[in-house]
């Protein structure tokens, strides 16, 4: 019986340094299609060396609608013509803190999955692509858009 617990403390143990590992992630995890909603963008420091810039590419067929007012960041739009593809926000984020990045838009008007991909500059140079499938070690982010909202969301 004492290996048993044993066995469990040390899997537990060795599972916590997985649990803790936090990522960039968007809110709501779900969402209508061709709603209007407001997305928020949590941006956490887990390591030892501070966030400096979150850079978050918009899925195709999100039309950015407008921006949360900055306090104490600053934010760039990318485009490709009209298009925002890519929004950018600068913050110096401690390590053992977050931030969050506020934003306004319109879903495509057809249900799916909405893989947020981020990419996470550190102050050091370095950087984390949040880009990778769910279960890997740096996943994007999903919003699963709910096919059926209503034609008069405006």
């Amino acid at each position: 019986m004492m290996s048993i617990r044993r066995w469990w403390l040390a899997a537990v143990v060795l599972l916590l340094p997985g649990i803790g590992l936090a990522h960039v992630t968007v809110w709501p995890r779900e969402s209508k299609a061709g709603a209007y909603e407001k997305y928020v963008v949590r941006v956490p420091t887990e390591g030892k060396v501070a966030t400096q810039s979150v850079e978050l590419r918009v899925p195709e067929g999100v039309t950015i609608v407008s921006m949360g007012a900055p306090a104490g960041f600053s934010y760039e739009l990318k485009r490709t013509g009209d298009k925002v593809t890519a929004i950018v926000w600068s913050m110096n984020i401690a390590p053992g803190e977050f931030a969050e990045f506020a934003f306004m838009a319109r879903n495509p008007s057809t249900g799916g999955p909405l893989a947020w991909h981020a990419i996470q500059r550190f102050v050091d140079g370095t950087s984390t692509e949040w880009t990778g499938a769910a279960g890997t070690r740096h996943p994007a982010s999903v919003t699963q858009i709910a096919a059926g909202a209503s034609e008069h969301a405006h």
